[in-house]
């Protein structure tokens, strides 16, 4: 471990990420130990209005945060385990594995209600090609949009147009009289409405949009960390259904091999979660899904067995190879490897090289738009 008495910590810089960085901060604090966290901005937060899907295989949010580990400037970094890719520089090692907050993902709706609830047509916002074909698979007849950025924005997006609208409803009700006439819900002025407002939404009131969105759907442990899900309409959505990302609800803390990195071992592993996260991580390896095909992969340790949940889905939602094992914990990773071939040979392999294809499909097309445009610009 380094001599000196300040570590310091690499991160990305949203709200939600310097917030994970604290709680691992906290963990390496000590009274001789000082915790400084040195914010990076990455490929994905640069290319903000690009499918996630579409910047890179793998390591989006990642490779700049864990170069400044590699280059002697950082001790170690914090990302979502989720983002972390299979494979990475061998230099380095996933370090720590902290206590992992819920995996689950929720639908989040302005004013309360499931997805059985959401009317036929529904538009659901996400960007995430798993949540796209599981949505789908569970509501055929519902419409997926886009949808991108930092967790605060993505509920203020879905909140503004509601929000707004019973503004003006209240303010044109006021200006004219007849609040309390004509409606119950009108008994308070419009400040005292406002003033019972979530300051989410009052941020929402003031949100350009261009999207109507019934519902998005968001991890629960971003909205946990940031301290959102009190103060947002949710469902839970069920694991065995919406399988969640591998890793989903995990950090992971990358360090180069050592005695630093045996020392965040000591003081931030949580040997329970390294063991679901590594179960999940060695079959989505073992099948190569990467973020191009829709792969949700969930375990949960179940006294000696790792209780393991897999569904690969075509883009669309129309098919799909799924299946659940119980992994021994005493050999879970070659286990883990086993079920993961077992499925590639019942047809995930399948669903994912027509993923692949498609993908590479989208990126020759997005490239030959690219080149009509540079011809015809002005010289």
């Amino acid at each position: 471990m380094r001599e000196s008495r300040t570590l310091r910590l690499a991160t990305r810089g949203s709200d939600l990420a310097l917030r994970q960085a604290s709680a691992v901060e906290d963990r390496l604090a000590d009274r001789r130990t000082e915790v400084e966290l040195v914010a990076v901005e990455t490929h994905g937060d640069q290319l903000r209005e690009e499918l996630i899907h579409r910047l890179g295989k793998t390591g989006a949010f990642v490779r700049a945060v864990d170069e400044r580990v590699l280059d002697g400037d950082c001790d170690a970094a914090v990302h979502s385990m989720k983002d972390v890719p299979t494979e990475f520089p061998d230099e380095l090692v996933v370090a720590g594995v902290p206590k992992r907050a819920p995996p689950h993902d929720v639908l989040i709706t302005p004013d309360g209600g499931s997805i059985a609830d959401l009317p036929e047509g529904a538009v659901v916002g996400t960007s995430s090609l798993r949540r796209t074909a599981q949505l789908l698979a569970e509501r055929p007849d519902i419409e997926v949009e886009s949808l991108r950025g930092n967790v605060d924005t993505r509920i203020e997006k879905l909140l503004a147009p509601s929000r707004q609208r019973e503004h003006e409803r209240r303010m044109e009700a006021e200006e004219s009289g007849e609040e309390g006439e004509s409606d119950e819900a009108f008994d308070r002025t419009v400040e005292e409405w406002f003033d019972d407002l979530t300051e989410i939404e009052r941020r929402a009131l003031g949100r350009d949009w261009t999207t109507e969105y019934d519902a998005i759907v968001l991890a629960e442990a971003g909205l946990e960390r940031i301290g959102l899900l009190p103060h947002v309409a949710y469902e839970r959505l069920p694991v065995s259904r919406f399988v969640p990302a591998p890793g989903q609800g995990a950090l992971a803390v990358t360090a180069l091999d050592g005695e630093f990195a045996a020392h965040v071992h000591e003081r931030v592993n949580h040997p329970r979660t390294r063991v679901e996260t590594t179960a999940e991580r060695t079959i989505l390896e073992t099948l190569g899904g990467g973020c191009v095909a829709p792969v949700g992969i969930h375990a949960t340790m179940r006294g000696e067995f790792v209780h393991a949940t897999v569904r690969v889905l075509s883009r669309d939602g129309t098919e799909e190879v799924s299946a659940s094992r119980d992994l021994p914990v005493g050999d879970h990773a070659e286990a883990a490897r086993t079920f993961a071939e077992v499925l590639a040979e019942r047809g995930a392999d399948d669903l994912i090289e027509a993923a692949r294809v498609h993908d590479e499909e989208e990126r020759e097309a997005k490239r030959a738009d690219e080149g009509e445009d540079e011809q015809e610009a002005p010289r």
